[in-house]
Formats: C-alpha cells, structure tokens, sequence
C-alpha cells in the first residue's frame, strides 16, 4: 500500500524516535512510504531547500496517490492537521495515533468521521501494533 505517514516537523521533533520506528515498520512490511524522509532527525535541514509552495504541491500530491494516512498527533500541527482534514476529504482512511496521556486536539478527538480511527499507544511496539491491524482492517 501507498502510505502517507504524517507528524511534525516545525511543531516540535521530542517523538523523532516514534516516527522513525512507524516508518522502518512499514517500510519492512513492503510498504510505500513517500514520507518516510520525514522520520529523519535531520529533517529541519533537509527541508530547508525546498519551498513553501514546492512542499505544499507536494505533499497533496502524495496525500491524493495514498492509499491511507497515518498520522502521530502527539505533538500539535497545523500541517497534520492539514493533511489529516484533506485526506479525508478525499475519502482516504486515517489512523490517528498519539502517546497515552498526551493532550490532542479536540478537532481530532471529537471528529466522528468514519474514515477515521483513533488510537493512544504506550510505546513504540504498542504504535506499530495499532498501525497493523489498522491496516489489516482496511
């Protein structure tokens, strides 16, 4: 499947190191992962070249070509929040997940959409069990 993966970047980078275990798991299940840069610590620098513009076409593209969206929402986005509305939008399946304990926003918490699931893990192996039957279920 064409997953589009989706976390923060200018919000704040303190879960790097889930992003990176949800991008090396679907990647080692076969996956396409067009974010998968993404999960890279030096991210900031990476995008850095790229416009404001080249990243928005971009990444709608990439959110119009997935098959589903995956989204870590622990830390607060505009732009995942962005993708997250446009995907559904599109009709595309979204798993929002986020750190047990952690405040999400209530526009994610209470949205009732039902191309929408919802999920809180306690660690990197509870996050990528939630991604599997998430996508198993699809």
């Amino acid at each position: 499947m064409n997953i589009y993966f989706s976390c923060s970047i200018t919000g704040g980078r303190e879960d790097q190191a889930i992003y990176a275990a949800i991008v090396e798991a679907l990647l080692a299940q076969g996956h396409l992962v067009p974010t998968a840069h993404l999960s890279n610590p030096d991210i900031l620098a990476l995008e850095a070249v790229v416009s404001p513009n080249e990243v928005y076409q971009r990444d709608v593209a990439w959110v119009n070509g997935c098959d589903a969206l995956i989204a870590e929402v622990s830390t607060p986005s505009h732009g995942v929040g962005y993708e997250i509305a446009l995907a559904l939008t599109l009709g595309k399946p979204v798993l929002c997940l986020y750190r047990r304990g952690r405040r999400v926003s209530k526009m994610i918490t209470g949205n009732d959409h039902p191309g929408l699931r919802q999920a809180d893990y306690g660690d990197q192996a509870g996050a990528v069990t939630l991604i599997c039957d998430f996508l198993h279920d699809l």
